[in-house]
């Protein structure tokens, strides 16, 4: 018997095993000095990517904190006078401008950009297909493409600077923005979910409106706030058409000129007078707080809605 087995050939997996083995132990080193520069190089890129946020957030709070206050957030800003160098007033005007502009585009992008996201995780066609490449390609388009077009077709036929073209320009920035995201959201929907409700006889439309969207409610909820952020923080295209110069008076009509957030502080950062080049560090501080809040808020609100929906 044991001659009968001394006798077999020997095993080409065990032999195969014990090459790659062998083949293992000799390039351990090399393979372990690979990882290590790896991991070496990606924590040194992540280190040249925090410096610059941070040092800038520190510039943000370091000079713009001391204004932060309940007159500053619900003053009319004025100029400097001789008596009172360092007063210029609040920003109340500013802030409203900026949720006036952002919410009304908000309220045209948020249909458009859910119906697309909607349509393009429902159907594979060559129209699909082409609008996919074209809200990818708005996605990445220099934002004042958005403001010379607004400005255009809005402001040079109303010949006045208005909040409308803001409007305009804002939301379809944030079209794209929304559409990509309720894509990914309606493509997240368990497919057995959508063929259980047609199994059931429910029509396509009821389908979208009773299982679909409420399922991937978190994700779309999700790309809406991201959209606010980007558009809240968006200067470019408010630049072109919204007004020419930083305005004193308090207006919410979103049909005559208006100054939010990113018009004062590039007013303010061209000032004549100190003051004001001052007080635009903590115009950008609100700004940049009301930015990470909406960032914020939409992790939390994902993050809780698909809990609840898990249990």
């Amino acid at each position: 018997m044991t001659s009968i087995i001394a006798d077999l050939p020997p095993d080409p997996i065990l032999e195969r095993r014990q090459q790659i083995q062998s083949l293992a132990s000799r390039s351990i080193g090399r393979r372990s000095l690979v990882s290590k520069t790896v991991l070496i190089s990606l924590v040194v890129g992540l280190v040249i990517a925090v410096i610059p946020l941070v040092t800038v957030i520190a510039a943000l709070i370091g000079k713009g904190a001391r204004f932060i206050g309940w007159q500053f957030l619900t003053g009319l800003p004025h100029l400097p006078s001789l008596v009172h160098l360092n007063d210029v007033g609040g920003i109340r005007n500013a802030i409203v401008a900026t949720l006036v502009i952002d919410l009304l585009a908000g309220l045209a992008a948020i249909p458009v950009g859910v119906i697309v996201g909607l349509y393009l995780a429902s159907t594979a066609s060559r129209t699909s297909n082409a609008l996919r490449t074209i809200v990818e390609m708005m996605i990445g388009m220099p934002s004042i493409l958005l403001g010379v077009f607004a400005y255009e077709y809005l402001v040079t036929r109303m010949k006045s600077y208005s909040g409308l073209a803001a409007i305009v320009a804002l939301s379809i920035l944030m079209v794209p923005v929304i559409a990509k995201a309720a894509e990914l959201a309606f493509r997240s929907v368990p497919t057995n979910l959508r063929e259980a409700a047609l199994a059931l006889g429910a029509r396509e439309s009821r389908v979208a409106r009773k299982v679909v969207i409420p399922t991937a409610l978190p994700g779309v909820i999700t790309g809406v706030l991201l959209a606010f952020a980007r558009a809240v923080g968006e200067t470019a295209p408010i630049l072109l058409v919204v007004g020419p110069t930083v305005s004193t008076i308090f207006n919410s009509n979103p049909m005559h000129p208006m100054t939010p957030l990113p018009l004062l502080i590039y007013g303010y950062s061209f000032s004549e007078y100190p003051s004001q080049r001052a007080a635009a560090w903590g115009v950008a501080l609100t700004l940049v707080f009301i930015v990470v809040a909406l960032t914020t808020a939409s992790r939390f609100i994902s993050t809780r809605m698909r809990r609840e929906r898990r249990s």
